[in-house]
């Protein structure tokens, strides 16, 4: 794909080279994310995110992505505090947002919203979750993630053995990461969830007609043996009808220290795109967990400004230039990954 001056808005666009160019600049972008050396490439570009949910990882990574590249952030959360609380269309927000910025990124309550939204935006648009339908940024995350973890073991992203647990029918991050791992020979994904809320139909048909090797059960022992990775999701209870709903299914696939060390090989990574439930009954991954060097998910979390800066890098055209910009940073910092 073309990324100079174009959308992110689905996995659907990138093939195998596009995500080898995402992370081969992601890579290069490690000593700026720890503070090792500063650029300003972006010097003067602005960055419009409007963040219609909530959000804490997503919005601030991507905010700190842009600026580390040297550029400003100018942002809005929620509807009632912007004019579509006044009635203004998607169209009309993005011609108004697009004139005042060099890229936005956006997050929406509804699937298909954001491609609306870029649709009438003048600047790209990154889509940083619709819904329930897709998460782009956050499944390169994910795989640059497993690719970092399977490194150390001398190992490729051909071959993965994966077990998604959790929330698969509303989880835009699974489904992101489903479309991502087709790209790849001889996976095999474990779909580990109550049947109301299996991973949606069509999604597991491309799967298998890519040749990944899928499984779909209810226990979670089945599903999380032989596999290299486990990725925990939450059950996103705000897409449910209500509460009462959600609750049905809060807990029902915890993973603690003790099945963890029952069920999964001892090198196992542990994975989750956050934020984890931790509120009593519910504790997809226990706290008790957080000393185990398999856990990933901080790393994961980490990962996710290298990945947003070099998407950026690569949107705006900059990706050769950054270093050319650069020089050491002039405060105390430690190293943070």
């Amino acid at each position: 794909m073309k990324f100079a001056g174009h959308h992110i808005l689905g996995i659907n666009q990138f093939e195998r080279a596009d995500v080898d160019r995402v992370f081969e600049v992601a890579d290069r972008m490690r000593p700026y994310a720890r503070r090792e050396r500063k650029t300003t490439v972006l010097d003067g570009a602005i960055l419009g995110s409007m963040f219609f949910e909530p959000s804490t990882r997503t919005r601030i990574s991507f905010g700190s992505a842009f600026n580390l590249l040297g550029g400003h952030v100018r942002e809005t959360t929620g509807f009632e505090s912007t004019a579509i609380a006044k009635g203004e269309s998607l169209y009309d927000t993005a011609r108004v947002l697009s004139g005042y910025s060099d890229v936005i990124v956006m997050r929406h309550p509804t699937s298909g919203s954001v491609s609306e939204f870029a649709a009438a935006s003048r600047v790209p648009v990154i889509n940083g979750g619709d819904g329930a339908n897709e998460h782009p940024s956050q499944a390169l995350l994910d795989l640059f993630t497993i690719r970092s973890e399977l490194a150390q073991r001398q190992r490729g992203l051909d071959g993965l053995r994966i077990a998604m647990v959790g929330d698969l029918r509303f989880g835009r991050t699974v489904h992101s990461l489903s479309r991502l791992l087709t790209r790849f020979t001889d996976v095999c994904v474990s779909l580990v969830s109550p049947a109301e809320l299996k991973m949606p139909g069509e999604l597991v048909e491309e799967m298998r007609t890519s040749g990944i090797e899928v499984t779909e059960t209810e226990q979670l022992e089945v599903g999380i043996a032989n596999v290299d990775i486990v990725y925990s999701t939450r059950i996103q209870e705000e897409r449910f009808e209500s509460q009462a709903d959600a609750d049905l299914y809060r807990g029902r696939f915890r993973l603690n220290q003790s099945i963890y060390t029952a069920l999964c090989e001892p090198n196992t990574v542990i994975m989750h795109p956050l934020p984890r439930d931790s509120r009593e009954g519910a504790q997809e991954l226990d706290e008790d967990l957080n000393n185990d060097p398999n856990l990933a998910i901080f790393r994961q979390s980490d990962n996710g400004v290298l990945v947003r800066m070099a998407l950026f890098a690569l949107i705006l055209d900059v990706a050769d230039q950054v270093d050319d910009y650069a020089r050491p940073v002039n405060w105390s910092t430690e190293r943070r990954f």
